[in-house]
């Protein structure tokens, strides 16, 4: 125990000698393009001290750490505001998936790079026919020689713009008859950076553009840049997103906190905390994010279960989206009007617009449901014709 709080005090100590005013705060979900370059030099040096890879095991690179020092780290880089990484997609999805799946040669090409915040990466997951339904994926390889050659097109590609590699997942053969419909995907490392790759920003409700379009016209990326066997891409799909939700979800309800409790000082500024019924949503926000968090400390301790990230995205998706609700009561009036300049109003408006997204991406709510019934409760299959 003296030995976790003495890494509190390591880790908090480098924060507070690194975090500077321009970067606190910065980033973070529909924020990804703000202070985008001060925040690539923050992460490369918290990269270069050590901790972008607290997780990784010490053989690829990392430190072992335990899952309660991971818990720490990550409620410290909150505690301190620090900024949102441009890693994070490399850290906690690919690297972790190439350490457990990837080949040696992957691994000793990618994995040094991603550790240095040298090389960004981006998810290529959902298309305009497949959000949440990854199986109906129309994106298509096909082999050329040593290469495999990719058409189609993806959406909702966050960081697409600014990323070196997007991991993708592709159609290389059609499923056999009477087997699943995620048989014949796969799981590949295609390079950004090429004639046969275009990305386009989306607009967001916000005004920003941090996801995008990404068409793939005879891209190419070399054969041994499939992760897995070939076909077998939606098990390594699977790996990966069940990386995405690990001990960083802490970090973020510890953001989640701090913006209740900012909320709070605003209803006591604006008079709205007289409000009974203002004053029972910011209980039952309190009540609700306590409920969050000690489920989620539960869950990461726990064995790896089918519902366990599922419950935990629908929890704090929908919190997020009530807080940006609770907001705009809160503001009333100003926070409709169109009054740009106030950086109170801003911020809180920026959340409920952004929120909307909360419950629809990384797997939309509805679909998150189905899985819980299914595979959890043992309910009968939806009919999805």
């Amino acid at each position: 125990m003296d030995d976790n709080q003495d890494f509190r005090r390591e880790i908090r100590a480098w924060l507070a000698a690194t975090v500077t005013d321009d970067l606190r705060g910065a980033g973070g979900a529909g924020r990804e393009n703000e202070a985008f370059d001060r925040r690539l030099a923050f992460t490369r040096r918290l990269a270069a001290a050590g901790w972008s890879t607290l997780a990784w095991p010490v053989e690829h690179g990392g430190q072992g750490a335990s899952l309660e020092r991971q818990v720490i780290f990550h409620e410290e880089c909150a505690k301190a505001g620090a900024p949102s990484r441009v890693d994070h997609i490399g850290v906690t999805m690919v690297g972790p998936t190439l350490i457990q799946l990837g080949t040696t040669r992957q691994r000793e090409r990618f994995l040094p790079g991603i550790a240095a915040a040298t090389e960004l990466w981006c998810q290529g997951y959902s298309e305009p026919g497949a959000g949440s339904d990854l199986a109906a994926v129309a994106t298509r390889a096909r082999l050329d020689g040593d290469q495999w050659v990719l058409t189609g097109q993806k959406v909702w590609t966050s960081l697409a713009h600014v990323a070196d590699w997007c991991f993708v997942l592709a159609r290389t053969a059609p499923p056999p008859e009477g087997a699943s419909r995620h048989a014949g995907l796969s799981y590949l490392l295609v390079p950004m950076r090429q004639p046969g790759v275009t990305v386009r920003p989306i607009r967001q409700l916000t005004g920003d553009s941090e996801f995008n379009e990404v068409f793939f016209d005879s891209a190419r990326t070399d054969r041994d840049l499939v992760v897995g066997e070939p076909g077998q891409g939606w098990r390594v799909a699977m790996a990966t997103l069940g990386f995405e939700r690990g001990a960083a979800t802490v970090g973020q309800q510890v953001g989640f906190q701090r913006d209740l409790d900012d909320l709070v000082a605003l209803a006591r500024r604006t008079g709205a905390a007289a409000d009974p019924g203002v004053r029972e949503r910011l209980t039952r926000a309190w009540i609700d994010l306590t409920v969050l968090r000690a489920h989620t400390l539960r869950s990461l301790s726990a064995p790896p279960s089918a519902g366990t990230a599922t419950v935990i995205k629908l929890l704090w998706s929908r919190w997020r989206q009530g807080l940006g609700e609770l907001a705009m009561t809160v503001l009333g009036p100003a926070g409709v009007a169109v009054v740009p300049g106030d950086p109170d109003v801003d911020r809180w408006r920026r959340l409920f617009l952004f929120s909307r997204a909360d419950t629809i991406y990384g797997g939309s709510n509805e679909i998150q449901r189905g899985i819980l019934a299914e595979r959890v409760l043992g309910l009968p299959r939806q009919d999805r014709r």
